[in-house]
């Protein structure tokens, strides 16, 4: 864990509450989890739409990682692809058991191919290496691995079709945690038309297709938000004890 990190965090969050002597012992205490309603959902219902059909399919057939990444470079059906520079399939360490899912790349991802590379993810990056996470313990990607023009939002038909991408990602890497980061991703994982604050700060179960996978999953607010509304940077702190405290739980994290 990097304490110049913690150190630089707290002093943006500016809470005196949180300010101590020996500030790195602030996220070794424990903290009690929002009492909120627990989401248990399932995947996406079953789509009417034909192509989203076969997309599910499809990537039944990528018995690994780099059979999926073949498969979503040769597929052509989501208009994202057309206007992208560089598909972002994923970084880290795909054998780890927290994956960590955005929304869709930005400038900086598109160019570079990697998520989170941008300021946004140099945010989140400080964030979690707050709690003792770094690319060598987590995976991380996006619901969508094309960057949406101007950045806008993904369209709802946008997101069915690449929804199939991530079930199967899930399924081959099986992590015991998914960290939701946005509103995008969260709604589009738990299949709920509730937002981001309503349900971030509490635990989650998401079940792949069929049921095949259940995850505990923590959604938290996306990092670009914070960077416009500097004031829920206090909120963001609190879900990043909460994030720890669980993961020092399940023994993935010291």
């Amino acid at each position: 864990m990097s304490k110049i990190a913690l150190v630089k965090w707290l002093k943006e969050i500016g809470d005196d509450v949180l300010t101590a002597s020996n500030p790195s012992q602030l996220i070794d205490e424990p903290v009690q989890t929002l009492k909120k309603k627990p989401v248990v959902t399932g995947a996406q219902p079953a789509q009417k739409n034909v192509q989203v059909s076969a997309v599910r399919e499809l990537v039944q057939r990528a018995q690994s990682l780099a059979e999926l990444r073949q498969i979503m470079e040769n597929f052509d059906g989501c208009d994202l692809k057309k206007v992208a520079n560089k598909m972002v399939f994923g970084d880290g360490n795909p054998e780890s058991k927290i994956m960590l899912i955005g929304e869709a790349p930005g400038a900086d991802e598109d160019r570079e191919g990697l998520p989170f590379v941008g300021v946004s993810g140099k945010l989140l990056d400080q964030m979690l290496a707050c709690i003792g996470l770094n690319r060598s313990n987590y995976y991380i990607t996006n619901i969508i691995p094309w960057r949406p023009p101007g950045n806008r939002n993904p369209t709802p038909e946008e997101i069915a079709m690449c929804m199939p991408f991530v079930e199967r990602r899930i399924e081959l890497i099986q992590p015991a945690v998914i960290v939701m980061i946005g509103g995008v991703a969260a709604k589009s994982l738990m299949n709920v038309a509730t937002g981001i604050t309503g349900l971030r700060g509490s635990w989650h179960e998401y079940k792949t297709p069929g049921g095949t996978v259940s995850v505990q999953s923590f959604a938290i607010y996306h990092p670009s938000y914070l960077l416009r509304s500097p004031g829920q940077k206090r909120v963001a702190w609190h879900d990043m004890l909460v994030l720890k405290q669980k993961l020092v739980e399940l023994g993935l994290l010291g």
